[in-house]
């Protein structure tokens, strides 16, 4: 007796079509994808080597130390306050200037933290400088 042998089947994918369906599907993902872009601090700043004499009571000086405490013309004060004391200066000098000074090890955070603070405290002339080595 013979037994009829059984043929094997074999499985296979079609793969002509492979290369425009994952073009389509890239395609796709490239249009739909939306990027988000950080912008960053809006700084205008001076040209190199620009000074301008400025009188002593239009400038307040805020001090960043390594640790992030902050000192507002010789006081100790707390981020989230600098928006309340500057704008307390400010109505009384508008053309108040807000020297800020930090120290080389002092964390970008907390110096990024000080000038959302004044943003906020609607202080337009903010004057950064060089930290101390």
């Amino acid at each position: 007796m013979l037994l009829g042998k059984k043929k094997e089947r074999s499985a296979e994918i079609p793969t002509a079509s492979l290369a425009d369906i994952s073009f389509l599907i890239l395609t796709f993902f490239l249009l739909s994808t939306t990027i988000n872009v950080d912008k960053g601090l809006g700084l205008t700043l001076p040209a190199r080597g620009e000074k301008k004499e400025v009188r002593k009571e239009n400038i307040a000086n805020l001090l960043i130390n390594a640790a992030g405490q902050v000192l507002l013309d010789g006081q100790e004060v707390e981020i989230p306050q600098i928006r309340e004391l500057v704008h307390q200066k400010l109505v009384q000098r508008p053309q108040l200037i807000v020297s800020v000074k930090t120290d080389a090890r002092t964390k970008y955070d907390y110096y990024v933290r000080v000038l959302d603070q004044l943003k906020q405290a609607g202080a337009t002339r903010i004057s950064i400088a060089e930290p101390e080595k």
